[in-house]
């Protein structure tokens, strides 16, 4: 895993274990894991193992996809509207739109943020 990969993974945990409501502390005596380790992890200092990582994605609830996503990426609640909204179409509606957003990201010109 590289580096970036790392620190956007222990993001990841650290903010999943907030949410959990749990410290480094008792997030360490859930999963059998050492605070160092659990500190390491969420500073991107240490690579996981896989047996590590179900651990804690089984005890923090995440899903696999969002920890082990390349790039950090937050969605917007509009995102999250359209996203609902999609799920909700028939088939037919669906391509329909995924069609037309792809016909407006090959030609529309976003700003530089």
């Amino acid at each position: 895993m590289s580096d970036l990969d790392l620190v956007l993974l222990g993001n990841r945990v650290c903010e999943a274990r907030k949410q959990c409501g749990l410290t480094q502390q008792e997030l360490a005596n859930q999963t059998g894991l050492s605070v160092k380790m659990i500190q390491g992890i969420e500073k991107g200092h240490k690579n996981p193992t896989y047996e590590t990582l179900i651990r804690l994605i089984e005890r923090l609830g995440m899903s696999p996809d969002i920890a082990f996503q390349s790039k950090s990426t937050t969605m917007t609640e509009e995102a999250k509207g359209f996203l609902e909204y999609f799920q909700l179409c028939d088939p037919k509606s669906q391509d329909i739109l995924l069609k037309t957003l792809h016909f407006f990201s090959s030609t529309v010109t976003f700003p530089s943020e």
